[in-house]
This record gives structure tokens, sequence and C-alpha cells, in this order.
């Protein structure tokens, strides 16, 4: 079963990371635009801002398998996922009640872009760019997210030289 249709059935399921924060994943979509590397961004649905595709876990799929659904409900995408994580960032949110666990650490899976459906999930409630990745993390707002960015991209070029 493809990872996008295991999301319909599955149910997010909640983990604390041994910090005490929430887990939760993400996709670095990429891909080559006339040999130059882009990165996909995505605007968030309650403020706006640029994010990469990001959720909670699934039961019975793996964390991978997880941001690559991300990728296709939020933005439409599919591709290749890593197995592996590129990096991680922690986050806070503060319009949550007190009484709500507000800390989270984000995995990031790099997916490499290979289609774009013409309809998705959250077609309507998103608007995608493609941009480069010192562009793309200089719009994002979380510093560790920019850190994994400007990373991936550094080791993309040394990749390239090789």
């Amino acid at each position: 079963m493809k990872p996008q249709a295991k999301k319909l059935i599955a149910k997010e399921k909640r983990i604390l990371t041994p910090s005490g924060r929430l887990q939760q994943v993400a996709a670095l979509v990429y891909r080559y635009e006339s040999n130059a590397l882009k990165i996909l961004l995505i605007t968030s649905r309650g403020t706006g801002r640029w994010v990469i595709p990001k959720g909670w876990p699934q039961v019975g799929c793996t964390l991978a398998e997880t941001a690559a659904c991300e990728a296709y409900e939020e933005a439409g995408v599919r591709g290749d996922i890593s197995q592996h994580p590129i990096g991680s960032f922690d986050y806070s949110k503060s319009d949550l009640p007190p009484e709500r666990l507000n800390q989270f650490t984000v995995a990031v899976f790099a997916l490499h872009y290979s289609q774009q459906a013409k309809d998705w999930p959250e077609r309507e409630q998103r608007v995608c760019e493609w941009v480069c990745p010192y562009e793309a993390a200089k719009r994002v707002d979380e510093a560790e997210l920019k850190h994994i960015m400007r990373g991936f991209a550094d080791l993309r070029l040394t990749m390239a030289a090789e």
C-alpha cells in the first residue's frame, strides 16, 4: 500500500521524545531546475508563514512514509523520500492552551520531487513556491531549519563537484 493510501486509514500518534517534546515529521522537497537546486516552500494554513510540509507520525507508517504523506496532502507532491532524517529542529507554539504540551521536535526527511498532482487535499489552503535553498532559509522562521536547508544545499554542491 502506498504511504498516501495508508494515511487515509491511519491514525495520528503522539510520540514523546527523550527531551520531553512531541515528535513531528517534515519533508524537505527538492528538485533541480536547469541544474540549480530548488526547495519547495508552502504557506502555513493559520498564519501564512513559509514552511515545509509537516505533521504528526501515523500509526502503521514509518516517520519517512508519514513525511511523504504530508508532502502529498499539503503540496500535492510525490517523489523518493530518504529513509533517514537529514536533520531535526525544535519549535514551540504559543497559541496553545497552557495545559497542552507546546514543545515540538521535527525530524526532516529529504524528498526528491518527481511529480505534482493536479489536485490534492490542501490545495485551496496553501501557496506553493520553488526557491533556491538560501532564499528558502531566509523565508522560514526556525533557525535550525535554516541551518538544515543551507547544509543540504552545501552538501548537494559538494556532491555535484566531485
